[in-house]
């Protein structure tokens, strides 16, 4: 009995430390990261939000302000006292946020359906994904309605192969250069994504979720791309930035999102990873994020209450 008992044993530690030895031995990712990721060019696709931006007309906008005390802290700080750096040696923001519809963006279904996933229920298997760009720009140049159709999906694939099954695929318009000009953003005729092309994607090539500049789906008045979406447990991406700098094929993207529990929207970080002989962008090699940067000048807040580099 105890020689069978250590013979288990023996092979039980052995089964648990052989995926160590493997991955000691060259299946780590740590050298995908060295020979590939190090090398690579990264693209923020994402606005920064702010108080002044577009938003949806039956929203709000967001407004900061300083973090203050919650409670007094006896010596410290009062309640309800501002933080700063001249007492109490940091500083913190407060963000009243409107919606959690606002900026660049993650819808999840329950954004429309009361059965649908929420933000908070999207599996971590979103971090990473094949990057499709699918180009309308031209179109849009001449008829800033342009909606994308199938025939320009195969036109894609004309040229680059069959869309890869689970990537995400991003309707470069280029309308994100009016994000400056909140009024006209929202305005239509702005572009779109036809619902003909989304049930394509989704139902012929099977993609997580497709996203676009401006931040409704489609300009029909159901907006039908976007309720049969989110009505069929799709999610989507709205307000994306940068298109015009990532390859349309051959690129990975990053997906970061809060995660607010039970939450109807997800604000959103995306940012391609493109090869590193790509035009575009910048690897870790030429920014590797620390030590940071200092600011040109100490931040102050400015009258919308965000922090600035100010002399």
């Amino acid at each position: 009995m105890k020689i069978k008992h250590f013979l288990a044993s023996t092979v039980f530690l052995g089964v648990l430390s052989l995926p160590c030895l493997v991955f000691a031995e060259g299946s780590s990712l740590w050298n995908f990261y060295d020979e590939t990721l190090k090398s690579s060019k990264y693209i923020d696709l994402t606005h920064a939000f702010e108080p002044q931006q577009p938003v949806w007309p039956g929203f709000a906008n967001a407004k900061f302000k300083p973090a203050v005390a919650g409670q007094d802290i006896e010596g410290y700080v009062r309640a309800g006292e501002e933080f700063t750096y001249e007492k109490h040696g940091f500083v913190a923001s407060a963000y009243d946020l409107t919606t959690d519809q606002y900026g660049t963006q993650l819808d999840p279904p329950s954004h429309w359906n009361p059965l649908g996933a929420s933000i908070s229920d999207l599996p971590a298997t979103y971090a990473v994904r094949p990057l499709v760009v699918i180009d309308i720009s031209g179109k849009v140049a001449s008829d800033e309605g342009y909606h994308l159709q199938i025939n320009d999906i195969e036109a894609w694939e004309a040229r680059h192969g069959r869309i890869p099954e689970g990537s995400v695929v991003f309707v470069r318009s280029d309308w994100y250069k009016k994000w400056s000009d909140a009024e006209r953003f929202n305005k239509k005729p702005f572009p779109g994504v036809s619902l003909d092309a989304l049930k394509f994607l989704h139902l012929e090539r099977k993609i997580l979720f497709h996203g676009h500049e401006p931040l409704d789906t489609d300009t029909t008045p159901n907006l039908e791309g976007e309720h049969w979406l989110l009505h069929n447990d799709f999610a989507q991406a709205e307000g994306v930035a940068n298109l015009d700098k990532v390859p349309e094929a051959g690129a990975l993207l990053t997906i970061g999102f809060a995660k607010p529990l039970g939450g109807s929207g997800g604000y959103a970080r995306y940012i391609a990873i493109a090869p590193s002989d790509w035009k575009e962008g910048v690897s870790i090699n030429d920014a590797p994020g620390a030590p940071l940067a200092k600011q040109t000048a100490p931040l102050k807040r400015d009258a919308n209450g965000v922090f600035r580099p100010t002399l």
